[in-house]
């Protein structure tokens, strides 16, 4: 998400004099990972959401209630003052009391993830009950705003017929020379290492492939942290994989890791849109995915530019990354077609929408 606002910051930036600032809640004094342009105001509100994660439910609801009176007070103080015309919810807690904040703006709810994201970790007891109350919840909070934009075709089906909604992808970064040709033996995930992203599943099927003793030369990079990197290390050291799967940090290079990569691996249980899937596309190459909600059936075409598998079918996906590193022509062809995501998700496509937004509604 970071990385997506970012992307559209600079882009607003370099082709318009509007006035950009970027509102966070829990970066406690830490500098962005990555450098936003200087004209862009950088406000955190000092809210620290994260720091209940770790306490009981009992403990982790009632900061979360406290933080979220802290957090309206302090953001009301601020559109109050600030009067922008357009304000945008990336849907974290704000998005449950922004619209009644009136301070003139127009209200965009921007969600990058997708309508069942709350159900998806089968949480039990009374985490579980919110999470199914909340998801109730939103199919009434997202009227309120005067744009809902959701980020594929997928996930507008299962809202229905909303009159605000608007379906913005995220876009593909234009490449300058950097392309795979697919030839090194060298997979690549990229994500956070949690749930959401799966990463479990895929060393799961990776030990299949290992099993087989046919692909000893190729390896499996993953690029991510979070709370899952001991668990998952765990997984590679019991199951002996560790001469051909490695761990890595982010990197604010990961075009470069794309360009020497050969297949892109998305084992997530949910996703709003893959960046990552149109990211590595855009260097040329083909992905292996389960088709989990959303953004994989808007995105791959089955055995043209990558390859669809039945979500949690662990033995099919690990068929269909075989499959693609036994036969470097079929990658090559499939390289060349994953390259014209660029034009169906390019920069200028996207942003247009979202200036042709910005427009509609100030005009308002």
């Amino acid at each position: 998400m970071e990385r997506v606002l970012l992307n559209k910051v600079r882009w607003i930036c370099s082709h318009t004099d509007w006035e950009v600032m970027v509102v966070t809640t829990d970066q406690q004094g830490r500098p962005p990972f990555y450098e936003f342009p200087e004209s862009v105001r950088m406000t955190d509100l000092g809210i620290n959401y994260s720091k209940d994660n770790v306490r009981s439910p009992i403990c982790k609801i009632a900061g979360y209630l406290q933080k979220r009176h802290l957090h309206r007070k302090r953001l009301t103080e601020l559109l109050m003052h600030e009067r922008a015309d357009i304000v945008i919810s990336l849907y974290p807690s704000e998005s449950s009391f922004i619209p009644a904040i009136m301070d003139g703006s127009k209200k965009i709810l921007e969600l990058h993830f997708n309508k069942f994201f709350r159900l998806q970790y089968n949480r039990k007891g009374l985490i579980g009950l919110i999470d199914r109350w909340r998801t109730k919840l939103d199919e009434r909070l997202v009227r309120k705003f005067d744009k809902f934009v959701v980020l594929t075709q997928e996930d507008q089906s299962y809202w229905g017929a909303l009159p605000n909604i608007e379906v913005i992808p995220n876009a593909a970064m234009s490449i300058a020379g950097k392309l795979s040709d697919v030839s090194f033996k060298r997979i690549i995930a990229v994500g956070r290492l949690d749930y959401q992203k799966g990463f479990n599943r895929l060393l799961q099927a990776w030990a299949l492939i290992q099993e087989t003793n046919k692909y000893r030369d190729w390896r499996l990079d993953i690029f991510g942290q979070g709370e899952w990197q001991n668990m998952l290390q765990q997984t590679i050291d019991k199951a002996e994989l560790q001469d051909t799967v490695h761990i890595h940090r982010p990197t604010t290079k990961i075009g470069d890791e794309y360009a020497h990569s050969s297949i892109l691996v998305t084992s997530s249980h949910y996703e709003g849109f893959p960046m990552v899937m149109i990211e590595a596309m855009a260097y040329g190459l083909p992905v292996v995915s389960f088709d989990y909600k959303c953004g994989p059936k808007d995105i791959i075409q089955d055995g043209a530019n990558g390859l669809l598998v039945k979500d949690g079918d662990i033995e099919g996906f690990a068929n269909a990354m075989m499959h693609l590193m036994a036969d470097e022509s079929y990658r090559k062809k499939l390289s060349t077609n994953a390259r014209k995501v660029t034009s169906t998700y390019s920069e200028e496509a996207v942003m247009n929408k979202w200036k042709d937004l910005f427009t509609s509604l100030t005009e308002k």
